[in-house]
């Protein structure tokens, strides 16, 4: 993955960008992803890892009544979510996770290994849904190698 994450870091650093994330079933894996990387200083703003859904509402200003009718694991979370670090952390770009890791939790509406991707740029915003595999860590693994593909797609690498 370190390839990702060096392609993204000089994606950001050409535009001089700044990224920023909101977490919440990887639980901080972006951002240590992306501060493992020297300089990130530089280009990285800041993370909020908000994995109750309180937190999500008061730090990243995710509307009450949107995690109400589509539920924390949804499209306009993840929208949401990364517009609310992005305006916090004042980054140009910013992504966010949400989704269901397990090994419990997951509804047949809602399986485990479902999660959304959300990315906000200068050009606008959007989320993908994905469905993944494995156990816990390989989900939120996964999650983390995605989000950084969907960033690179986003922001052109």
């Amino acid at each position: 993955m370190s390839s990702k994450v060096e392609m993204l870091r000089d994606a950001l650093v050409n535009q001089t960008w700044t990224i920023s994330t909101a977490e919440s079933c990887t639980g901080g894996l972006c951002a240590a992803a992306l501060v493992d990387l020297p300089g990130s200083s530089g280009w990285y703003s800041g993370s909020v890892v908000a994995y109750a859904n309180a937190i999500k509402q008061s730090v990243l200003q995710v509307p009450e009544h949107v995690l109400h009718e589509h539920g924390a694991v949804s499209e306009p979370v993840a929208v949401a979510m990364a517009q609310g670090v992005r305006s916090l952390c004042s980054s140009s770009v910013a992504c966010s996770t949400t989704g269901i890791a397990g090994p419990h939790g997951g509804t047949p509406e809602k399986p485990v290994g479902l999660v959304w991707i959300g990315v906000a740029t200068p050009n606008g915003v959007g989320a993908r849904r994905y469905h993944f595999s494995g156990d816990r860590s390989a989900i939120r693994a996964q999650t983390v190698e995605a989000c950084f593909e969907f960033l690179l797609e986003r922001i052109g690498s």
